[in-house]
């Protein structure tokens, strides 16, 4: 089973020779087929240049540039429209998830043909590093209420780092998040259309250089409007997105 890794990219000069490089040497440690699929999300430093150094020392990166319009959730999905794996991750820049961790959500994957693999930073076994104490607040917040509205037992479903196959991608399209509400559509669409899951625990380490893209107040009312969306379809939509001839749920599988 190919794994590709769409990682979008802005303004990532700095991060961005030493998350690939470990990306394509953990996979290659595991012998685990792949593409490296990065969109440079119209950066304004030097994440082309390198990108196009890298090119030529990491066979399986294949980059490319979205000219607009911009975000992490356009970047995200401009590479989930070009990726030629049969299974896909979201994977970040800057180096905050661990090339480790793909690793298990992949073997995961194939030892319970699971249509999803979920990380969770909070459960045993998860770990955070320099985890700012005002984002963790917001972010357990945050998650509870996405639990509680939704009825789900996962807790941590504003973590990026995900496994999706192929078909799963294609059964929840169309995506309609622009930003970080992302994060969450594609995992409770998901959840809300029938597709089972197992959740592996994994870490979480702050970048070492640049900022985060991620602005707190210009996402609240984003994400609540995702969750909205989720929550009327779950409940009116009369089953007409679910997964076709979907196996009765797995339980989440730790």
């Amino acid at each position: 089973m190919k794994l590709s890794i769409v990682i979008p990219a802005y303004n990532e000069e700095e991060s961005i020779t030493h998350t690939l490089t470990s990306l394509h040497n953990t996979l290659n440690k595991y012998n685990i087929p792949h593409e490296i699929c990065v969109t440079n999300d119209n950066s304004k430093d030097g994440t082309l240049r390198v990108l196009d150094e890298l090119s030529v020392q990491i066979p399986t990166l294949v980059y490319y540039t979205n000219p607009g319009p911009n975000g992490f959730g356009y970047a995200v999905r401009y590479g989930l429209e070009r990726f030629k794996g049969d299974c896909v991750a979201v994977f970040m820049a800057d180096m905050s998830d661990d090339p480790e961790d793909l690793a298990k959500y992949y073997f995961k994957m194939l030892e319970g043909d699971y249509d999803c693999v979920f990380g969770s930073r909070w459960e045993k076994g998860g770990k955070v590093v320099d985890y700012p104490a005002l984002k963790k607040v917001i972010n357990r917040v945050a998650n509870f209420i996405v639990r509680i509205v939704m009825g789900i037992k996962y807790n941590d479903t504003t973590n990026a780092f995900k496994l999706y196959k192929r078909e799963t991608i294609e059964g929840i399209k169309p995506f309609l998040s622009p930003h970080f509400n992302l994060t969450i559509e594609l995992p409770l669409k998901a959840m809300v259309r029938g597709y089972n899951y197992a959740v592996v625990p994994n870490s979480w380490t702050n970048r070492k250089y640049g900022v985060s893209k991620l602005k707190i107040k210009e996402m609240g009312s984003r994400y609540f409007f995702i969750l909205m969306y989720c929550l009327i379809e779950k409940y009116f939509s009369q089953g007409d997105f679910m997964k076709k001839n979907a196996a009765p749920k797995k339980e989440v599988s730790r």
